[in-house]
């Protein structure tokens, strides 16, 4: 079934499988920022059977049909036909998921750190982006760091997926884990928020990334036929109710800040019932 919203006063427009934490990214910002966004798409399996476009819509056989001069191979995360419009390619040149446009589709966006910048720049007020130049470039400098995280967690989680998982996957994941980690600690050790004093599109960023690498919690069986256990699963052990009293001794500061900025209510409008059903799957691979 389709999930969408649609506001004439939205901001953008994005497209993509849903749920996302990707997406949640805009999602947030524009709930904190006062803006609104509007949101098509379906599950990932149901994408096949959609019109990649502006005007996103499902597509029945008959449509199919009447678009087949759209039917382009699928690539990355999708291996079925999909039916992407000509004007999807011309503003979407890597014709990934999520995307977005500008409210008259004539600009696309992509990548979700950009989609995210874009919700922050229409709305300056709301402070997300920073205080001046020099504050929104720190904070450039955080979303290009973790958009270096979320790539190689995107490789890692889809070698999980479909089982084909190594070892030097796996380790530079793990190196790429522990890298980002350590710089977020770091930054924590000084400010309670990464990019900025106060809560920034820097932190958005970095909570529903680092929620959706959790993901990896799911496969830890898989991970302990291999010999391998879960990269966060120290960190995660840290949150868990059963390990309140137990310091992460690596990132001592990352606990305490994922319990203050997920309970937002902004926030954890979006994310809450996904790290609740993280906690449920932690609850069961540790018992």
């Amino acid at each position: 079934m389709a999930q969408t919203t649609n506001n004439s006063e939205a901001v953008l427009r994005i497209f993509s499988y849903l749920p996302n934490p990707r997406v949640w990214k805009a999602t947030i910002a524009a709930r904190i920022a006062g803006v609104s966004v509007d949101t098509l798409g379906a599950k990932p399996a149901e994408l096949a059977n959609w019109l990649w476009d502006f005007d996103a819509k499902p597509l029945s056989e008959e449509d199919k049909e009447t678009h087949k001069h759209f039917a382009r191979v699928g690539r990355r995360g999708f291996s079925s036909t999909l039916y992407k419009s000509d004007e999807f390619l011309r503003t979407q040149p890597f014709a990934t998921v999520p995307c977005a446009f500008s409210p008259d589709g004539k600009t696309g966006i992509y990548e979700s750190n950009s989609i995210l910048r874009a919700v922050a720049r229409a709305a300056p007020d709301a402070g997300l982006y920073g205080r001046d130049g020099y504050s929104a470039s720190r904070i450039d400098s955080f979303l290009d760091a973790d958009l270096i995280f979320a790539r190689e967690a995107q490789v890692y989680l889809l070698a999980l997926q479909s089982e084909s998982l190594d070892q030097q996957t796996y380790q530079r994941m793990k190196d790429a884990y522990e890298f980002f980690l350590n710089g977020v600690n770091n930054a924590l050790s000084h400010s309670d928020y990464l990019a900025d004093d106060r809560l920034s599109i820097g932190d958005i960023a970095f909570l529903c990334d680092f929620s959706q690498f959790q993901r990896e919690l799911y496969f830890t069986p898989a991970l302990n036929k291999l010999g391998l256990e879960p990269i966060s699963a120290g960190l995660a052990q840290s949150m868990h109710p059963a390990f309140s009293d137990q310091k992460n001794l690596d990132y001592p500061k990352v606990p305490d800040y994922l319990s203050r900025t997920l309970t937002q209510p902004s926030i954890a409008e979006d994310l809450g019932p996904y790290v609740d059903d993280l906690k449920s799957k932690l609850q069961k691979v540790l018992s």
